[in-house]
Protein backbone atom coordinates (compact mmCIF):
# COMPACT_ATOMS: atom_id res chain seq x y z
CA UNK A 1 0.00 0.00 0.00
CA UNK A 2 1.14 3.54 -0.62
CA UNK A 3 1.18 6.15 2.14
CA UNK A 4 -2.30 7.45 1.37
CA UNK A 5 -3.86 3.98 1.27
CA UNK A 6 -2.39 3.25 4.71
CA UNK A 7 -3.95 6.40 6.15
CA UNK A 8 -7.24 5.89 4.33
CA UNK A 9 -7.56 2.34 5.59
CA UNK A 10 -6.84 3.37 9.17
CA UNK A 11 -8.68 6.67 9.66
CA UNK A 12 -12.47 7.15 9.55
CA UNK A 13 -13.70 8.73 6.32
CA UNK A 14 -14.91 11.82 8.17
CA UNK A 15 -11.36 12.56 9.36
CA UNK A 16 -9.62 12.03 6.03
CA UNK A 17 -8.58 14.65 3.55
CA UNK A 18 -8.75 13.56 -0.08
CA UNK A 19 -5.54 12.37 -1.71
CA UNK A 20 -5.70 15.39 -4.03
CA UNK A 21 -5.95 17.71 -1.02
CA UNK A 22 -2.91 16.21 0.67
CA UNK A 23 -0.84 16.10 -2.51
CA UNK A 24 -1.73 19.74 -3.15
CA UNK A 25 -0.58 20.65 0.35
CA UNK A 26 2.68 18.73 -0.13
CA UNK A 27 3.20 20.55 -3.43
CA UNK A 28 1.92 24.07 -2.83
CA UNK A 29 2.54 24.27 0.93
CA UNK A 30 5.80 22.30 0.91
CA UNK A 31 7.43 24.92 3.11
CA UNK A 32 5.10 24.04 5.99
CA UNK A 33 3.33 20.73 5.19
CA UNK A 34 5.52 17.64 5.49
CA UNK A 35 5.42 13.85 5.12
CA UNK A 36 7.67 11.55 7.17
CA UNK A 37 7.23 8.03 5.82
CA UNK A 38 8.85 4.70 6.65
CA UNK A 39 8.09 1.02 6.24
CA UNK A 40 5.91 0.99 9.34
CA UNK A 41 4.72 4.58 9.70
CA UNK A 42 3.26 7.64 8.03
CA UNK A 43 3.47 11.02 9.73
CA UNK A 44 1.89 14.10 8.15
CA UNK A 45 2.55 17.33 9.99
CA UNK A 46 2.55 21.09 9.70
CA UNK A 47 5.50 23.13 10.95
CA UNK A 48 5.06 26.85 11.38
CA UNK A 49 7.51 29.22 13.11
CA UNK A 50 5.78 28.97 16.47
CA UNK A 51 4.13 25.52 16.56
CA UNK A 52 3.81 22.05 15.03
CA UNK A 53 0.48 20.43 14.14
CA UNK A 54 0.22 16.65 13.70
CA UNK A 55 -2.24 16.04 10.90
CA UNK A 56 -2.00 12.24 10.76
CA UNK A 57 0.16 9.70 12.57
CA UNK A 58 -0.07 6.06 11.56
CA UNK A 59 2.01 3.22 13.00
CA UNK A 60 1.45 -0.25 11.54
CA UNK A 61 0.36 -3.09 13.79
CA UNK A 62 3.62 -4.90 13.03
CA UNK A 63 5.61 -2.12 14.70
CA UNK A 64 3.43 -1.37 17.71
CA UNK A 65 5.01 -1.94 21.08
CA UNK A 66 8.48 -1.20 19.69
CA UNK A 67 8.54 2.48 20.61
CA UNK A 68 8.20 3.80 17.07
CA UNK A 69 5.35 6.15 17.96
CA UNK A 70 7.41 7.51 20.87
CA UNK A 71 10.42 8.08 18.62
CA UNK A 72 8.34 10.00 16.08
CA UNK A 73 6.87 12.22 18.80
CA UNK A 74 10.33 12.81 20.29
CA UNK A 75 11.58 13.86 16.86
CA UNK A 76 8.88 16.54 16.75
CA UNK A 77 9.48 17.59 20.36
CA UNK A 78 13.14 18.18 19.48
CA UNK A 79 12.00 21.14 17.38
CA UNK A 80 11.32 22.95 20.65
CA UNK A 81 7.84 24.17 19.70
CA UNK A 82 4.34 23.45 21.01
CA UNK A 83 2.74 20.43 19.30
CA UNK A 84 -1.00 20.33 18.65
CA UNK A 85 -3.24 17.52 17.43
CA UNK A 86 -6.86 16.39 17.23
CA UNK A 87 -8.19 13.12 18.68
CA UNK A 88 -11.58 11.48 18.80
CA UNK A 89 -13.31 11.58 22.20
CA UNK A 90 -12.96 8.30 24.07
CA UNK A 91 -15.65 5.79 23.12
CA UNK A 92 -15.55 3.00 25.68
CA UNK A 93 -17.06 0.62 23.13
CA UNK A 94 -14.05 1.33 20.90
CA UNK A 95 -10.90 0.46 22.86
CA UNK A 96 -8.67 2.03 20.20
CA UNK A 97 -9.86 5.52 21.12
CA UNK A 98 -8.84 4.92 24.74
CA UNK A 99 -5.47 3.48 23.71
CA UNK A 100 -4.76 6.48 21.51
CA UNK A 101 -5.52 8.89 24.31
CA UNK A 102 -3.34 6.89 26.69
CA UNK A 103 -0.50 7.00 24.18
CA UNK A 104 -0.59 10.79 23.93
CA UNK A 105 -1.07 11.16 27.69
CA UNK A 106 2.08 9.09 28.23
CA UNK A 107 3.88 11.39 25.81
CA UNK A 108 3.00 14.39 27.99
CA UNK A 109 0.09 15.82 26.00
CA UNK A 110 -2.71 17.68 27.77
CA UNK A 111 -6.32 18.41 26.90
CA UNK A 112 -7.02 21.95 25.77
CA UNK A 113 -10.27 21.65 27.68
CA UNK A 114 -11.43 25.20 26.97
CA UNK A 115 -11.40 24.64 23.18
CA UNK A 116 -14.44 23.21 21.43
CA UNK A 117 -14.04 21.72 17.95
CA UNK A 118 -17.04 20.59 15.89
CA UNK A 119 -16.62 20.23 12.14
CA UNK A 120 -19.04 19.02 9.50
CA UNK A 121 -17.48 16.41 7.23
CA UNK A 122 -17.84 17.15 3.53
CA UNK A 123 -17.65 13.38 2.91
CA UNK A 124 -20.47 12.31 5.25
CA UNK A 125 -22.21 15.63 6.02
CA UNK A 126 -22.12 14.64 9.69
CA UNK A 127 -20.85 16.92 12.45
CA UNK A 128 -17.85 15.39 14.21
CA UNK A 129 -16.60 16.49 17.59
CA UNK A 130 -12.87 16.24 18.22
CA UNK A 131 -10.70 17.05 21.22
CA UNK A 132 -7.58 19.17 21.04
CA UNK A 133 -4.41 17.91 22.74
CA UNK A 134 -1.17 19.79 23.05
CA UNK A 135 2.36 19.47 24.38
CA UNK A 136 4.61 22.43 24.99
CA UNK A 137 8.22 22.84 26.14
CA UNK A 138 7.14 26.02 27.93
CA UNK A 139 3.98 27.30 29.56
CA UNK A 140 1.49 27.85 26.75
CA UNK A 141 -1.96 29.35 27.19
CA UNK A 142 -4.97 27.63 25.69
CA UNK A 143 -5.81 30.95 24.02
CA UNK A 144 -2.57 30.61 22.05
CA UNK A 145 -3.38 26.99 21.17
CA UNK A 146 -6.81 28.16 20.01
CA UNK A 147 -5.30 30.80 17.72
CA UNK A 148 -2.87 28.23 16.33
CA UNK A 149 -5.73 25.81 15.67
CA UNK A 150 -7.61 28.52 13.77
CA UNK A 151 -4.51 29.14 11.68
CA UNK A 152 -4.21 25.41 10.93
CA UNK A 153 -7.88 25.14 10.05
CA UNK A 154 -7.73 28.09 7.67
CA UNK A 155 -4.38 27.30 6.04
CA UNK A 156 -4.48 23.49 5.94
CA UNK A 157 -7.86 21.87 6.58
CA UNK A 158 -9.86 24.19 4.32
CA UNK A 159 -7.16 24.87 1.72
CA UNK A 160 -8.82 25.21 -1.71
CA UNK A 161 -11.80 23.27 -0.33
CA UNK A 162 -14.29 24.52 -2.89
CA UNK A 163 -11.94 23.63 -5.74
CA UNK A 164 -11.16 20.19 -4.30
CA UNK A 165 -14.55 19.12 -2.93
CA UNK A 166 -17.01 21.30 -4.82
CA UNK A 167 -18.16 22.92 -1.58
CA UNK A 168 -16.69 24.79 1.35
CA UNK A 169 -16.08 23.91 4.96
CA UNK A 170 -17.64 26.05 7.68
CA UNK A 171 -15.70 29.15 8.74
CA UNK A 172 -13.33 28.70 11.67
CA UNK A 173 -15.59 30.86 13.85
CA UNK A 174 -18.32 28.18 13.61
CA UNK A 175 -16.01 25.22 14.10
CA UNK A 176 -13.68 26.34 16.89
CA UNK A 177 -14.83 27.89 20.15
CA UNK A 178 -12.95 29.08 23.21
CA UNK A 179 -14.57 28.91 26.63
CA UNK A 180 -12.94 31.55 28.79
CA UNK A 181 -14.68 30.30 31.93
CA UNK A 182 -12.61 27.94 34.11
CA UNK A 183 -13.20 24.43 32.85
CA UNK A 184 -13.64 21.31 34.96
CA UNK A 185 -10.50 19.22 34.43
CA UNK A 186 -11.04 15.99 32.53
CA UNK A 187 -10.22 12.84 34.54
CA UNK A 188 -6.68 11.57 34.09
CA UNK A 189 -6.36 8.56 31.86
CA UNK A 190 -4.84 5.46 33.42
CA UNK A 191 -1.21 5.37 32.35
CA UNK A 192 -0.22 1.89 31.40
CA UNK A 193 -0.39 0.17 28.02
CA UNK A 194 2.93 -1.00 26.69
CA UNK A 195 1.90 -0.72 23.05
CA UNK A 196 1.99 2.48 21.07
CA UNK A 197 -1.34 2.87 19.38
CA UNK A 198 -1.43 6.38 18.06
CA UNK A 199 -3.98 7.64 15.67
CA UNK A 200 -4.72 11.11 15.25
CA UNK A 201 -5.94 13.03 13.36
CA UNK A 202 -4.46 13.89 15.56
CA UNK A 203 -6.07 13.72 13.23
CA UNK A 204 -1.65 9.83 14.42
Amino acid sequence: MNWYEKLNQYFPIEEMKSKEHMELLLDEKSDIYHKDEGKHHVLMYVELPDFVFIDYLFVSKDARGQGLGHKLIEKLKAKGKPIILEVEPVDYEDTDTEKRLRFYTREGFEHASSIGYRRRSLATNEVNEMEILFWSPTEESEETIYENMKKTYNEIHTYKDNELYGKSYQPASEVLTLDTEPATPKPEMVKDESSDTPRETASE
